[in-house]
């Protein structure tokens, strides 16, 4: 068996026994835990130190490393959004789908209406949530002057949330966007870009120039995106990621003032 094979056969074991049991990740706890016990009796025999009761012990065994951990695909893309977002200064913005921590930090800047499928129940200035599908969202057309959708137009139609199955889910997602934009507003759009398949019941993987097309009346005013090295590239052509496996593409779209 070739080196490549055997590099995807431990990728796809380790997605199939991650939901229950990440062999990686149990490997490194266990490893983990000699330290925990040696840091435990070194901490006991310093002078002044607190005891440390059984029932209040709390074992983190996954922190001890060289550099802070980020998932490159959220870090750079909610930055780059929030950037475009105060740079457009829109007196309401509604998000779609994205990460609940983007939503609650752009309402410290600017009133937000937050929507999901599965909706989120929260207090919070600035912030409001709504329940409601991407592919039938609850605004009427081109209402919308500010809208962003980050890393979810490639999950809709797999059932991973709940959501009913649907091959042709990403391009009515794209489409619903589209419909409820104003003329003269603003798309920020994210999706993973690269070797176009799917990985069910992950996420779809398109060409960045396939994505494009799904919204052929709006304008590009700007792509960016990440590659797999997770290296931030702004301002780039959108063949820029076509040789990467899993990369991610920033669109921002905006809608003609004549449309």
């Amino acid at each position: 068996m070739t080196r490549t094979r055997v590099s995807h056969a431990v990728r796809l074991a380790r997605h199939w026994l991650a939901p229950v049991a990440d062999p990686v990740n149990a490997a490194r706890g266990l490893i983990g835990y000699w330290q925990y016990v040696k840091d435990w009796r070194s901490y006991q025999a310093l002078p002044g130190a607190e005891p440390i009761t059984f029932v209040d012990s709390f074992p983190q065994v996954h922190d001890r490393t060289s550099t802070s951990t980020i998932d490159p695909h959220y870090f750079y893309t909610n930055n780059w959004a929030m950037r475009r977002v105060i740079a457009i200064a829109p007196a309401l913005h509604i998000d779609i789908g994205s990460q609940t921590i983007f939503a609650s930090l752009l309402a410290s800047t600017v009133n937000t209406v937050f929507v999901d499928y599965r909706p989120l129940h929260v207090t919070l200035s600035g912030m409001h949530s709504l329940g409601g599908d991407l592919l039938g969202l609850p605004f009427a057309d081109g209402a919308l002057a500010s809208l962003s959708c980050l890393h979810v137009i490639e999950h809709v139609g797999l059932g991973r949330y709940g959501d009913p199955l649907d091959p042709s889910g990403t391009y009515r997602a794209v489409r619903e966007l589209v419909r409820v934009l104003a003329p003269g507003g603003s798309l920020l759009l994210a999706t993973p870009v690269g070797r176009p398949r799917l990985c069910f019941n992950a996420h779809r993987i398109h060409v960045a120039e396939d994505i494009r097309a799904m919204a052929p009346e709006l304008e590009l005013r700007e792509f960016s995106g990440i590659d797999d090295n997770g290296t931030l590239h702004e301002g780039v052509e959108l063949s820029a990621f076509k040789d990467c496996e899993y990369a991610c593409g920033f669109f921002w779209l905006r809608r003609p003032v004549g449309l």
